[in-house]
């Protein structure tokens, strides 16, 4: 006497009490999402060395002090033809040595200002600033002119 209320052999896509087999997830899939952040890691960490690029260089560490402005900086010109002047007077190229060495007031931390006109050959140029550099300055300045507006 018993009746069953299902439909007995008939297979429908539901389980017990109307709940579909199958249903929708709730939960995301991390496997793929972790692949491709593990791959932007290894790409990151293997780009990023070669993006730094350029020269070494060991910058000094020291407090930046206020500038002597009571102290006469040493100028040096070449003219056209490659006549240096120091302080405005004419120096043979083998006495610029001794003159700079003479103007020496505070050592190495004296300024010099170059001023070369622009017809000077750079080689020109570089060998007075090397025979400035033996003279002992470690404060060489190149003065330029501002561009016209």
């Amino acid at each position: 006497m018993g009746a069953s209320v299902g439909g007995g052999g008939r297979k429908s896509g539901r389980g017990r009490r109307g709940v579909p087999r199958y249903g929708a997830m709730a939960d995301i899939n991390m496997t793929p999402f972790i692949d491709v952040m593990l791959v932007l890691l290894i790409i990151f960490m293997v780009a990023a060395p070669l993006l730094t690029s350029g020269v070494t260089v060991d910058l000094p560490k020291a407090a930046a002090g206020s500038l002597n402005v009571d102290q006469k900086p040493v100028a040096l010109a070449i003219d056209d033809k490659g006549q240096v002047f120091v302080m405005d007077q004419p120096v043979g190229d083998a006495d610029v040595l001794d003159r700079l060495k003479s103007l020496a007031k505070e050592g190495p931390d004296t300024r010099v200002y170059v001023r070369a006109s622009k017809t000077v050959p750079y080689g020109r140029v570089a060998e007075i600033m090397a025979v400035i550099t033996t003279a002992g300055y470690k404060k060489v300045a190149l003065v330029t002119e501002p561009p016209a507006k």
